[in-house]
């Protein structure tokens, strides 16, 4: 169970990020080791096809591991991403994604998380990437 206190924190995180209040995202779970972020699509997010931009979808995923990460983290301590890697397996077609990450290893320094994003089209959801990425923790200030 997370502390009420880190939640906030989580919250924080993500409403600092000007980008994730730039497209909209919203945080629909947090707990120790897993934040899931949703966004509803709009024309603004989208590529040339009309699906939302693999872009977009890797910046969900890639807040989501971190805040993810952030939930394991020493309080007051920073979060920032090494590296990730991002396999897209079907086209963003839909009208929201769903991106859940899960940490798998947490370390003093380093952080290995694993995400998942889904879009919904018509009531049903599809895998269409995955994500394994690390993160550094920066020194509380």
């Amino acid at each position: 169970m997370l502390s009420p206190q880190k939640t906030a924190d989580i919250l924080d995180i993500l409403q600092a990020q000007g980008a994730m209040r730039l497209i909209g995202a919203r945080l629909t779970e947090v707990d120790a080791g897993v934040v899931e972020i949703e966004l509803d699509f709009r024309p603004e997010l989208s590529q040339q096809h009309g699906y939302f931009h693999a872009g977009i979808i890797a910046t969900l995923v890639d807040t989501a591991g971190g805040c993810a990460g952030a939930t394991l983290m020493p309080p007051r301590s920073g979060v920032l991403t090494v590296e990730y890697k991002l396999n897209t397996m079907a086209p963003g077609d839909g009208e929201r994604l769903r991106a859940r990450a899960e940490v798998i290893k947490a370390g003093r320094t380093l952080t290995i998380t694993q995400g998942k994003v889904w879009v919904t089209k018509g009531g049903g959801e599809t895998l269409c990437a995955m994500m394994q990425q690390t993160l550094i923790t920066l020194p509380a200030k």
